[in-house]
């Protein structure tokens, strides 16, 4: 019931903040700017049960909130242009980025024409490791082995049991439990223990990355776009918290050379992977540094204001989210209201 009681207190909170207007009574919570992050845009799938729901816009929404920024007096520009712009522009002027993670094959086919319409740049984050089909996205493996089956047998440590999810409830709970467990021990052997669970049941977790996945030939076509930009998502899409600083710097510098070879871009910043405060912070924003990046972006919410040479490596950005897909949501998030509240 967490996630729905969740849901249901920031649905209100949005509509209570976009109703009222509150954005026009504290209009200095706006800051300078917002980075957006996305994921998937693509056509609703309207399943019944759809976990990383939230990780999916419609190209219609994206559209929308592109048109509601554009409205509210905000400028689309390039990311990597922000640091400038903010130091050196017009101070009562405010910006727009958007940035989508994953390399997704639909931000190609749906994203890429909104983008292109208004004459929006816009950032892709890439997984070296996805591309190349070396590994496989586990939150992607998980929501299809739990709709598939309604019972299958797993090892969550304490020895393997007959996990049941017959029904959606169940297979919610089951999903945030294998999500627990990922985040709870070694990643790379809890990501090869629900890849094997998946096999087993007739579940190919490296076919999903292939079809979800844009490969090197997609991205050297989208590379031609000259709206695009290019980031560094490392290469395995692990939580760099809890590698060691050798395998830090390795994900860092193999996702820049492959990124670099791929669309003859190098890219300049980095979108830490899961981008919460457990799995990113001063260590990994010295290492993206080292690594010869600039601009590093986190998933924890928040607008932009004047930062530091050192802040511009964990940047806020605020998350276009498939459960709060409304215009008047995107006139609150852009408020910087909700920020103010938490």
């Amino acid at each position: 019931m967490k996630p729905i009681f969740k849901k249901m207190v920031i649905t209100a909170g949005l509509e209570i903040i976009a109703l009222s207007q509150l954005g026009r009574l504290m209009p200095q919570a706006a800051g300078r700017g917002v980075i957006f992050t996305l994921h998937h845009v693509r056509p609703a799938m309207n399943r019944p049960y759809e976990p990383n729901a939230l990780l999916s816009i419609t190209p219609d929404f994206l559209e929308q909130a592109i048109q509601e920024a554009i409205s509210k007096g905000y400028t689309p520009v390039a990311l990597t242009d922000l640091p400038e712009l903010l130091a050196k522009g017009d101070k009562n002027k405010r910006y727009v980025a958007f940035t989508l993670d994953d390399g997704c094959r639909d931000n190609a086919e749906f994203a890429a024409p909104v983008f292109r319409k208004y004459g929006v740049p816009y950032t892709l984050y890439i997984t070296k490791g996805f591309v190349e089909r070396t590994h496989t996205m586990w939150w992607e493996t998980a929501e299809v082995l739990t709709r598939k089956a309604d019972q299958f047998q797993f090892d969550f440590g304490d020895g393997v049991e007959d996990v049941i999810c017959s029904t959606h409830q169940q297979k919610h709970a089951v999903f945030l439990r294998i999500a627990q467990f990922i985040e709870s021990m070694d990643e790379d052997t809890a990501v090869n223990r629900l890849n094997e669970a998946a096999i087993a049941h007739g579940v190919d977790p490296m076919k999903i990355v292939e079809d979800e996945v844009m490969n090197a030939d997609e991205l050297r076509e989208l590379a031609k776009d000259p709206l695009v930009s290019f980031g560094a998502h490392t290469v395995s899409h692990c939580c760099l918290t809890r590698i060691d600083a050798a395998r830090l710097d390795r994900e860092m510098a193999d996702s820049i050379e492959a990124i670099k070879e791929w669309t003859q871009k190098l890219p300049v910043s980095i979108a830490y992977p899961y981008g919460w405060k457990r799995a990113c912070g001063p260590r990994e924003a010295k290492a993206a540094r080292r690594a010869g990046l600039r601009i590093g972006v986190t998933t924890q919410p928040g607008v932009l204001t004047n930062y530091s040479q050192d802040e511009w490596m964990l940047l806020p950005r605020v998350s276009l989210n498939g459960f709060y897909q409304k215009r008047r949501y995107v006139a609150a998030l852009l408020s910087g209201v909700p920020f103010r509240l938490m």
